[in-house]
C-alpha cells in the first residue's frame, strides 16, 4: 500500500483530527497549568518555606567577579536546581489532573455488557456436554 493511500485512510478515520485536537488542547492546558503552578500554588508553598522563590534556588559554583570599574569580568556559574523543582511540581500537578479526569471518565462511562459466547463456543459446549453424558455410567433398570 502506498504511503499516500495509508495517510488518506489515517486522516479519513478521524485519527488525524483527534491527534490535532489533542495537541491543541494539550498546548492550551499546559499554559493553564503553568499559570496555576506559578501564580497560585507556588506562592503559598514559598511562603510556608520561608518566602522562598523556587525559581531562584541555586548553588553557586563560581561567583561573578567584578573589575575595578564595576563591570563583570567573569560570569557567575551556578546550578539552578530551583527551576527543576518548579518543573517537578508542575509535572505532579499535571499528572494529578490527568488522573482525576481519567478516573472521573471511567466512573461515568457506561460499561458495555460482555459479549455472549460465539457460535464456535456454543458448539464446543454442546460437544462437551454430549461427551460428558456418554461418559457417565447409565443407571441399571
Amino acid at each position: 500500500m502506498s504511503i499516500l493511500k495509508e495517510f488518506r485512510e489515517f486522516a479519513i478515520k478521524g485519527n488525524f483530527v483527534d491527534l490535532a485536537v489533542g495537541v491543541i488542547i494539550g498546548a492550551a492546558s499546559g499554559k493553564v497549568v503553568n499559570a496555576l503552578v506559578e501564580k497560585v500554588i507556588m506562592p503559598p508553598i514559598g511562603l510556608a518555606t520561608g518566602k522562598v522563590n523556587f525559581n531562584e534556588l541555586r548553588v553557586t559554583l563560581q561567583p561573578a567577579q567584578l573589575g575595578p570599574d564595576g563591570k563583570e569580568l567573569v560570569k557567575e556559574v551556578a546550578v539552578n536546581y530551583g527551576a527543576a523543582l518548579q518543573s517537578f511540581f508542575e509535572l505532579l500537578i499535571v499528572a494529578s489532573v490527568v488522573f482525576v479526569i481519567v478516573r472521573f471518565y471511567n466512573r461515568f462511562r457506561t460499561a458495555a455488557p460482555p459479549p455472549g459466547p460465539t457460535a464456535q463456543e456454543k458448539l464446543l459446549a454442546e460437544i462437551r456436554d454430549l461427551l460428558a453424558a456418554q461418559a457417565r455410567p447409565k443407571p441399571k433398570t
